[in-house]
């Protein structure tokens, strides 16, 4: 890390893109309060996200961004609001035009964001998008600028309220779940079809682990509700506890780290996992890890399909595949993935 001090007193970072994206941006508030733990740190982001956030004691202030439904007002709003706080230093992560133009607007002293950025030549301070490392890593590069020179993961803290635990506390108690058992949570669902292993294929891992004496968990938004029941109504696996659509995002956090392991899609599942340092089964379809959001777990399994031409075909997914194959995750084995929780649970 640089020794190189800099007079930075308000901090905003700005992330108003999906769940996901948020955890792998945490690090920049950590690393940033050991340089400089004085300086106050606002967070911008979708409500959708800001549950995540709520509880992070490095951030004084969460300030919640509709980007969707708000137009060119919100926008307009979200900007008088920045300006009145004359921030020293702007960093956006989220590499998009509105977050260019936000930062641009923000009155700040320096803003900060990489080369690949949409309107790059609006920030004052561009760097470098490092490919072949993990995202992290990547979005460490952004404190560069203030003298901050972090090379490694650096695993994201969620913070976890009293009330969020007491919650998963009384599932267990409802469930007579022991402090010691061994089980398994699958959130199978994720926004990008493309990236979503499909519900056939996670029943037959379901009824591979048919016999086994264990529980299995199945959590997700309430988007998710629909694909979660499917599972469940038509596996001969018989002992689901799903909690998909009742839990927050952070309640889902404690479950997972009260977990043995998770199979996971490449989602925001897989990167709260690898916070809470538990195992991590991670299916890669239409997108592969060496775009860096991979799980960096020692215990971590990826599972996808190598060697296809049309492969990665988009670096978020999509809603079809393009060559109307799917090719990417009808190939995976099932087999393979369940005998790897049966290991992990043996």
């Amino acid at each position: 890390m640089s020794d190189r001090q800099i007079d930075i007193k308000k901090i905003l970072i700005i992330q108003t893109a999906f769940l996901g994206d948020v955890v792998l941006t945490i690090p920049l508030i950590q690393e940033i309060k050991i340089k400089y733990p004085d300086a106050v740190i606002d967070f911008l982001c979708i409500p959708s996200t800001s549950d995540l956030l709520k509880n992070n004691p490095g951030i004084r202030e969460l300030i919640p961004y509709d980007k969707r439904n708000s137009g060119l007002r919100g926008l307009a709003d979200i900007v008088k609001k920045i300006r009145k706080e004359k921030y020293d230093v702007v960093i956006s992560p989220h590499r998009s035009f509105r977050s260019a133009a936000i930062s641009y607007l923000s009155g700040a002293a320096d803003t900060v964001s990489f080369d690949k950025s949409s309107f790059s030549f609006l920030y004052k301070s561009i760097v470098k998008y490092e490919t072949g490392i993990h995202e992290i890593q990547r979005n460490l590069r952004l404190l560069l600028p203030l003298g901050i020179d972090q090379q490694r993961i650096i695993k994201p803290e969620l913070n976890i309220s009293v009330q969020e635990k007491r919650k998963i506390d009384s599932i267990f108690y409802e469930h007579r779940i022991r402090e010691d058992e061994k089980f398994l949570v699958i959130a199978p669902g994720t926004i990008w079809f493309t990236k979503r292993f499909p519900e056939q294929k996670f029943i037959n891992i379901c009824n591979l682990l048919t016999g086994l004496e264990t529980r299995i968990f199945l959590i997700g938004s309430k988007d998710d509700k629909k694909i979660s029941g499917f599972i469940v109504n038509n596996s001969r696996f018989r002992n689901f506890i799903n909690l998909t659509g009742t839990l927050s995002v952070m309640e889902s956090a404690e479950l997972i780290r009260r977990s043995k392991l998770i199979i996971t899609n490449d989602s925001a599942p897989m990167h709260i996992a690898n916070s809470m340092k538990t195992d991590v089964c991670a299916i890669f379809g239409a997108t592969v890890p060496e775009f860096g959001f991979y799980p960096y777990g020692k215990n971590d399994k990826i599972f996808q399909t190598d060697n296809l031409k049309c492969r990665p075909c988009s670096i978020h997914g999509g809603a079809k595949c393009p060559v109307n194959t799917f090719e990417c995750m009808m190939k995976i084995d099932e087999k393979e993935i369940a005998d790897f929780v049966k290991m992990k649970l043996s």
